[in-house]
């Protein structure tokens, strides 16, 4: 009867063990609950994304623009531009009040600045200024853009 009594407790407990670790009520480290939602990024607004894309191209102005004509002088410029137009074309694609018809002239600013960035360096000005370089396509499709903005005032 003492080896019934004993299989019997051996088995209970075979059995709790099983059932713990099947419950998730072992001692885990967290790997076996669901990853946290990631925060979605917050979108600006158009009017504000518009508002902060204009004052870094007043700003640019208001350095005195790019100094130096020699190639990679005025790169972080360039990029302080980018950063402002991508977050404005992100508010126009959230944008429900309008349609990418009205945004078309504005994307299509911004591309032409993603294309001069994308070349991954100033390139500078061209002894007699006769050709253009990726400066243009970048800080006078900024400029551009400002304008149309200004044209096409958003509320």
């Amino acid at each position: 009867m003492g080896r019934h009594i004993w299989g019997e407790t051996v088995g209970a407990l075979v059995l709790a063990v099983t059932v713990a670790a099947a419950s998730g009520c072992s001692s885990s480290d967290g790997d076996s609950e669901k990853p946290a939602a990631k925060p979605t990024p917050r979108v600006l607004s158009v009017g504000k994304a518009t508002t902060t894309f204009q004052a870094a191209v007043e700003k640019f102005d208001a350095d005195g623009g790019c100094l130096e004509q020699a190639p990679g002088t005025c790169w972080e410029q360039m990029q302080a531009l980018m950063k402002p137009a991508r977050d404005l074309r992100k508010a126009a694609n959230a944008d429900k009040k309008t349609g990418p018809e009205f945004w078309s002239k504005a994307y299509a600013l911004i591309d032409t600045m993603e294309d001069g960035i994308a070349v991954g360096e100033d390139k500078g000005v061209p002894a007699g200024g006769a050709s253009m370089t990726n400066r243009d396509d970048v800080l006078g499709s900024a400029h551009d853009l400002s304008d149309w903005l200004d044209e096409n005032p958003v509320a």
